[in-house]
């Protein structure tokens, strides 16, 4: 190794020099990189504590009472037919959650009953009814006696091809529509079953199923479409 004399001169190389305009802007932007970072970080909080309570708090993918449609039935691009006869677009419904059931527009006593306690199900909402439409539809071409207008005056009626109603809304095997109450999100999909006559009992389980899911949605969901 070569070794230096002690009185030997010291020889400096400076190769550069820091550059303080450099560094004056790299300062600054790498600081609002990282206040960009926090910004998306916190406006995404919403959605994803949404998504984490739609899809994560449900355990084993089990509700109160209602049984989730897996996977989820999107909304047909056809249409119904008002109790006019003036069609409508399916897609129309979208934008609200959804309470459906559907029946013969005959509808007897018990047909009746149903959909009070369908009604009722959505007043139990309070402030958040808003956010769900009740709705009816009819499976066949029987008309609806007129005593039924006024009752109906705050539903969504139509008359719906069965086959359409088999693409959205799927029934297990053996059971009829008259059985259930279905729930359909502002996206258009039907994503789960509700039995459509419950006691006390199994109205607040019905209603806390609903409320679960309202919750979840409220980041990206408001009422009104």
């Amino acid at each position: 190794m070569k070794t230096i004399p002690p009185n030997a001169p010291l020889g400096l190389v400076v190769h550069s020099m820091p550059d303080q305009q450099r560094m004056a802007v790299a300062a600054p932007v790498a600081g609002g990189r990282w206040k960009l970072l926090v910004i998306v970080a916190l406006c995404s909080l919403p959605l994803l504590a949404s998504l984490w309570a739609y899809f994560v708090v449900r355990p084993e993918g089990r509700a109160g009472v209602g049984e989730l449609i897996t996977p989820v039935r999107e909304l047909p691009h056809q249409s119904g037919l008002t109790l006019e006869g003036a069609a409508s677009p399916l897609s129309a419904l979208k934008g609200q959650w959804l309470l459906v059931h559907v029946d013969g527009g005959a509808c007897p006593d018990v047909c009746q009953q149903r959909l009070f306690l369908q009604r009722q199900l959505r007043e139990t909402l309070g402030k958040d009814k808003d956010r769900v439409d009740w709705v009816w539809l009819l499976n066949d071409q029987a008309p609806v006696a007129a005593s039924m207008r006024t009752p109906l005056a705050d539903a969504t009626v139509l008359r719906v091809d069965p086959a359409t109603l088999a693409q959205w809304l799927p029934l297990p095997a053996g059971t009829r529509y008259a059985d259930y109450l279905f729930v359909v999100d502002p996206l258009g999909n039907a994503m789960m079953r509700l039995p459509a006559h419950f006691d006390g009992a199994g109205a607040a389980k019905a209603k806390r199923d609903l409320n679960r899911l309202l919750r979840s949605s409220v980041s990206w969901d408001t009422p009104g479409r």
